[in-house]
């Protein structure tokens, strides 16, 4: 975990509401020991992501080229939800995420990221849903992240 007080960097929108915790890392993935060389990236959002043949879906924003390596998840609300797994966290950080913004989030789901790393912004949904327009008529674009407060 690298700490940050400002961070730059594509932000790919999710605009899929109440992706619980099962969704974020499937059970079938959590057999799996997190060790070096072998981590939860390729389980992350993974029946989403993938179809029944394993073939990358196209047209989910975080398999197109200009999100490829973001940083940045703006979700749609109740993002992490449901059980209190706490591999859902470790997968959105072995993906490469280094933040997530959306109206709300799972409340464990959301200590969980903290306490990994991995910053859970909440913002009001008005707010969110004009982010995530804008990076869909910008694919690729950057936000910034801001952590310093001023006196």
């Amino acid at each position: 975990m690298l700490a940050f007080t400002v961070l730059t960097a594509v932000a790919a929108p999710l605009d899929i509401p109440k992706i619980d915790t099962g969704m974020i890392l499937p059970g079938r993935f959590m057999r799996r020991h997190r060790r070096p060389g072998q981590d939860y990236s390729d389980a992350f959002l993974h029946d989403l992501r993938f179809d029944e043949a394993g073939r990358a879906r196209t047209d989910f924003v975080l398999n197109m080229p200009a999100h490829r390596g973001a940083k940045i998840l703006v979700t749609g609300s109740d993002f992490g939800c449901g059980s209190s797994r706490e591999g859902a966290a470790f997968a959105a950080m072995d993906f490469g995420l280094r933040a997530l913004v959306g109206p709300s989030f799972g409340e464990i789901f959301q200590v969980n990221c903290l306490q990994n790393g991995i910053l859970a912004i909440t913002l009001d949904e008005k707010v969110i849903d004009d982010i995530r327009r804008q990076l869909q008529q910008q694919p690729g674009a950057e936000i910034t992240i801001d952590l310093v407060f001023w006196h």
